[in-house]
């Protein structure tokens, strides 16, 4: 009993009263991922639910943990913090946690090179898990994108990718877009920054050969919708992601968590985890 006691890794979780936060919270507080427990949830100073139970505020029972404002209050005793906060906070937290020497999941998305640069600092100290999307079916969907654009080089087939996401999201493209349009500029031999384009407007000129087009669509209360199109001359072939529950990115994330455990610092991805 005490050995699986000891096995048992406590987690911080980042951004905790946003939508991810709670749903990572849920799994956590109902054991959907085994010998991980919350250790701390930790979010804005002017955030919902502060001071109350994170595992009520969350739509869950009980967590005996507070929702919290103070990052270093609950993190120098727990062996991952996971992510989901903002570009800022996860770039200006990066160094702390990298002297506290946890584990480091991150989510969020939309950093910038700069603030890329103090994640990387810290993946020199800590083991960091750093992914735009952390379902199982956008890991291997990038696999058989980058599979497929090796396949379809120079026979003339265009690259375009369309993301749709709730109203609330902050950042396009997404995360995951890039994921997968990175996955075909790699497939395909190009740098993704030298032949990205969001969006189209106005007088564009007819599309170039080396281009990876990428659109974004915001709506309702969309999880996330992505497809990645390869457009020939007599036929179109897509691939689709359709998320229909946070869960599957709780999931991943937690996944993520345990898998840290031993690691050595360095910055992996979501396929170093699920080996696809």
């Amino acid at each position: 009993m005490g050995s699986e006691q000891q096995s048992i890794k406590r987690v911080v979780v980042l951004g905790a009263a946003g939508r991810m936060g709670r749903a990572i919270i849920r799994s956590l507080v109902e054991e959907k991922v085994p010998g991980l427990e919350l250790a701390g949830a930790v979010d804005l100073w002017d955030a919902s639910g502060l001071g109350e139970d994170a595992g009520v505020v969350s739509g869950t029972r009980a967590a005996g943990v507070s929702m919290g404002s103070d990052l270093a209050a609950v993190t120098p005793d727990a062996e991952v913090v996971i992510d989901f906060s903002s570009h800022v906070a996860t770039s200006g937290n990066a160094e702390r946690i990298a002297e506290w020497g946890c584990g480091w999941v991150i989510g969020t998305t939309g950093l910038n090179d700069e603030e890329m640069d103090a994640v990387r600092a810290a993946a020199h100290k800590v083991p960091v898990v750093m992914a735009g999307n952390m379902s199982l079916g956008i890991n291997l969907l990038c696999t058989l994108i980058e599979a497929g654009a090796k396949a379809l080089r120079g026979r003339g087939y265009d690259v375009e990718v369309v993301e749709r996401h709730h109203r609330r999201k902050k950042d396009a493209p997404s995360g995951t877009a890039l994921m997968l349009a990175r996955s075909a500029a790699e497939g395909c031999g190009w740098d993704l920054d030298q032949v990205r384009r969001d969006g189209r407007s106005g007088h564009t000129g007819e599309r170039p050969d080396k281009e990876i087009g990428i659109h974004a669509v915001r709506g309702g209360g969309i999880v996330g919708e992505h497809t990645l199109t390869f457009a020939g001359e007599g036929e179109v072939l897509e691939f689709t992601h359709r998320a229909l529950s946070r869960e599957t990115f709780a999931l991943g994330a937690l996944q993520a968590a345990k898998w840290l455990e031993g690691r050595d610092p360095g910055l992996y991805s979501m396929r170093d985890v699920l080996g696809v």
